[in-house]
């Protein structure tokens, strides 16, 4: 039991811990609401989910013992961030309290795209993100006991990280869209936009090192 609160906490600090996944999902959220933003949590539960029957099939270790594997899925993944970084920075806002309101009454199409665009990001971040292939045959396999079934407890401390996880960026969706009524300022928008870029970039390059 002890040993299963510890995993939880250690989870708990991979997941609140800021990273490309919290950026998306401001990013996401500010852009085209709260919606887009529970669309880039399923993505990102999404990804987690197919980390998880990788690691269940046993190939989460071939790749991390395959430098070419490894070293591909590492620089997509960079590349895929810088990617976004550079398009939000260059992307007119669309914060303003109007341009989400005139968004609300567009039409349901353009809002489905806005909503697949955020699933389809946060997916690839974390399908492209090494870092979790890491988590599954680093941390995780110090909290399965060897004489039980090894993937029923996979399964189960993947389950356990995939609901903190969602979890906390539902919870930060609401937060964030409840804190847009302050962010009506166009010289704030222009300024946080492009820090949003910039902080992907970032993160892609760090991914890339």
């Amino acid at each position: 039991m002890d040993s299963l609160l510890t995993y939880v906490t250690i989870a708990a600090m991979i997941v609140i811990i800021p990273g490309a996944d919290t950026m998306l999902l401001v990013k996401n959220t500010l852009g085209y609401g709260a919606k887009a933003g529970r669309f880039t949590v399923l993505g990102m539960a999404t990804g987690l989910c197919f980390w998880t029957l990788i690691a269940i099939l046993g190939l989460a270790v071939v790749i991390a013992k395959s430098v070419i594997l490894f070293s591909t899925i590492k620089y997509l993944g960079a590349a895929y961030l810088i990617y976004l970084g550079i398009k939000s920075f260059f992307t007119k806002s669309v914060f303003s309290l109007k341009e989400i309101q005139a968004q609300a009454n567009a039409p349901i199409k353009s809002s489905k795209r806005h909503n697949k665009e955020a699933f389809m990001q946060a997916l690839l971040s974390n399908v492209l993100n090494p870092k979790t292939v890491l988590v599954y045959i680093t941390i995780m396999p110090q909290f399965i006991n060897l004489k039980e079934n090894v993937n029923e407890q996979l399964i189960i401390l993947a389950l356990i990280l995939t609901s903190l996880a969602v979890v906390w960026f539902l919870f930060l969706v609401q937060l964030i869209d409840y804190a847009k009524k302050w962010l009506n300022n166009s010289k704030f928008q222009k300024i946080f936009q492009k820090s949003t870029g910039i902080m992907l970039v970032a993160f892609g390059v760090k991914t890339g090192i």
